[in-house]
């Protein structure tokens, strides 16, 4: 592996290192400095409010507008939707269906299935709101949750192949690229936490009453539609009202990082410790990735923008720093899913282990397949790509709500359609074997 991959690894190690320490050995030693911490860090922050008003300002702005225009309309719709299958009880019955395959592969019962599929389908943070809402109603036991909660926070397709590939680097076939080596290495990870709590785990699976997988899956949705208790009126009000919750509660959350990245950018923060790494890396780095991926350790965004402008790096070194950043989610993320698992008895150490896991996964998967597959195929795109195409994503609010609420009931006509097909490919083996005994 080249070194400036592994210089990649080793500034995250670096990173993780200092914020282990920090925690384990100041602020949970002594109770009080987590507070000193905090007012320290609001009170530069507000001092930077002030010495610096318009980069601020124009800051937050430019995060409500990302809000508004692409994450609002790209999630919503899956929030809403996710809530109102759950409540009808559409999610156990998928559940029945797929546990033979969930379970030898993750571990996790079939439920799992849908968290997965919808966290792929819509990305950030919409994986870890379902584990924590399928752990909440109970549907999956704390050790299925924490496998779960592994390889179900992922970024979605939309991100990946428009703005990160057509928006940033002005070349579609990167995103194929980004986006299977990034499924792979939630995958990967997910069959890792197979095995966690191999030896503790209570299962709360149920046995069929019978051969029949559809027959089962029915009685399970209509039992637990009875269970939820809900009109069709209140499910939906509900729905959209906690979905709408959880939007403000991410817009809030990516307001606030805009902020702190720029006053990150315009202190010379960033840029200094970039320099500081630099000389501490086993090989020099362009300054420009690395503040790229320093910016990104905290917001994923603006972290993969500053790398696709490092024009000094090698095209696969920019590729694997994306990738990682990607795989991490940054800060930003974390917090929104913190703020979901905080209810939950689900291990927050455990989730950020699981996502440092899928970066250094993720940037292996795209220096493989970069070697193998695609490396003649981006340089050829670039050749004959229009420059125009960089920075020049324009979908507007409407088409993008229409493309989710598209994918959104495509993959769950796919996944229900799956999972009749399997259930009764099971159940005719279950007879078969039945019939001969």
């Amino acid at each position: 592996m080249p070194s400036y991959t592994i210089s990649i690894f080793f500034l995250s190690a670096i990173i993780f290192i200092i914020i282990y320490f920090i925690y384990e050995k100041v602020i949970k030693k002594y109770e009080n400095s987590r507070t000193y911490l905090l007012v320290v860090l609001v009170l530069f922050l507000v001092s930077c409010l002030i010495i610096y008003p318009n980069k601020t300002i124009n800051a937050a702005l430019n995060g409500m507008i990302t809000w508004a225009k692409v994450v609002l309309p790209s999630l919503l719709p899956f929030l809403i939707g996710a809530e109102i299958l759950i409540g009808l009880g559409v999610v156990n019955f998928i559940g029945v269906l797929l546990k033979p395959i969930m379970y030898p592969l993750f571990g996790t019962s079939g439920e799992g299935s849908f968290a997965f599929a919808m966290s792929i389908t819509s990305g950030y943070p919409v994986g870890v709101s379902l584990v924590s809402k399928l752990r909440r109603e109970n549907l999956v036991n704390k050790i299925e949750a924490q496998r779960l909660v592994s390889f179900c926070s992922t970024s979605g397709p939309l991100f990946m192949l428009g703005a990160v590939s057509i928006g940033m680097f002005g070349n579609p076939s990167i995103g194929p690229l980004l986006a299977l080596s990034h499924y792979l290495g939630a995958i990967t990870v997910g069959l890792i936490f197979k095995n966690y709590g191999k030896n503790k785990i209570n299962s709360t699976h149920q046995k069929l009453k019978h051969n029949n997988y559809l027959k089962s899956a029915l009685e399970e949705l209509i039992k637990s539609r009875k269970k939820d208790g809900r009109s069709i009126s209140i499910l939906m009000s509900e729905s959209i009202k906690s979905a709408l919750e959880s939007m403000f509660m991410v817009g809030g959350f990516i307001v606030i990082y805009s902020v702190v990245i720029e006053i990150l950018l315009t202190t010379g923060i960033i840029s200094f410790l970039a320099k500081l790494f630099n000389l501490i890396l086993p090989v020099n780095l362009d300054i420009k990735l690395l503040e790229g991926l320093i910016c990104g350790l905290l917001e994923m965004t603006n972290g993969c923008r500053l790398i696709s402008l490092a024009e000094n790096s090698s095209l696969i070194s920019q590729l694997c720093s994306v990738s990682f950043l990607i795989g991490w989610s940054g800060l930003s993320i974390h917090s929104q899913a913190i703020s979901l698992l905080n209810d939950t008895d689900i291990s927050v150490k455990l989730y950020i282990l699981s996502k440092t896991l899928h970066s250094i996964f993720s940037s292996i998967y795209s220096f493989v397949l970069y070697k193998v597959f695609f490396k003649n195929i981006v340089v050829m795109s670039f050749l004959s790509q229009n420059n125009t195409l960089k920075n020049n994503l324009l979908i507007n609010w409407l088409q993008i709500l229409k493309l989710s609420i598209s994918l959104e009931i495509s993959i769950l006509l796919v996944i229900i359609i799956l999972s009749i097909f399997i259930g009764t490919i099971h159940s005719i083996n279950l007879f078969l074997i039945n019939k001969k005994d």
